[in-house]
């Protein structure tokens, strides 16, 4: 498998492409919309502008892991990034995770944009699994991520406190036989996640700059 090379991926709706230094002001506006910073991470003032440029400047010269860019097709915007790392390549393994801003969101670019990754990293990387690490209350996120084919495998009870209650961290992932038969559009893999998740939410948490 090659991380080191960082492809252009097109869709319908969306390009998702490399990352450079010059997308750090985009991402920062990103960041700080109060839905990223729910299901995220505090907006604490760590993330400097300086050091945004560096981590988005640095993504295409590492061979461990793959940060794309989300854009609109049309009008070139960053609406954000979809990432795998924390490679293991005896298992042929990679964590997964993406965030959005707000013009990124309720479109379908989220859901096409996780598809068009999912078929580069089992297709033309060989992966065997992808999994991601998610919050239990982010609805939105959970039903993307059933949508296309992820399934719920366990559970990490209140590991977090988060808004005065503590919250749950959900553990899902797909296989690549599974993406062999489905590619991202399980004819029922929404019935089989609710039951597997007791009706549950999530969002990625882990893996930022």
């Amino acid at each position: 498998m090659n991380l080191s090379v960082k492809p252009v991926l097109t869709g319908e709706k969306t390009v998702l492409r490399p990352f450079t230094a010059d997308d750090a002001d985009a991402v920062a506006e990103i960041l700080r919309d109060p839905e990223v910073i729910r299901f995220t991470f505090p907006a604490d003032g760590s993330l400097t502008p300086e050091r945004l440029r560096a981590w988005y400047g640095s993504r295409s010269a590492r061979d461990d892991r793959l940060d794309l860019a989300v854009t609109d097709r049309s009008t070139g915007e960053l609406l954000g990034e979809v990432v795998l790392y924390e490679w293991v390549p005896e298992a042929r393994a990679c964590t997964f995770r993406t965030l959005l801003g707000p013009r990124g969101r309720g479109r379908g670019t989220g859901t096409e944009a996780i598809r068009l990754l999912l078929e580069y990293a089992f297709g033309e990387l060989g992966l065997h699994r992808v999994q991601l690490e998610a919050w239990s209350d982010n609805s939105r996120a959970l039903h993307v991520y059933r949508k296309v084919g992820f399934v719920v495998e366990g559970v990490r009870r209140q590991t977090r406190m988060r808004d005065g209650a503590w919250a749950d961290e959900v553990l899902m992932a797909v296989l690549e036989d599974e993406w062999a038969g489905h590619h991202g559009r399980p004819a029922t893999g929404a019935a089989v996640n609710d039951r597997a998740a007791g009706g549950g939410s999530v969002s990625s948490t882990a893996g930022r700059p």
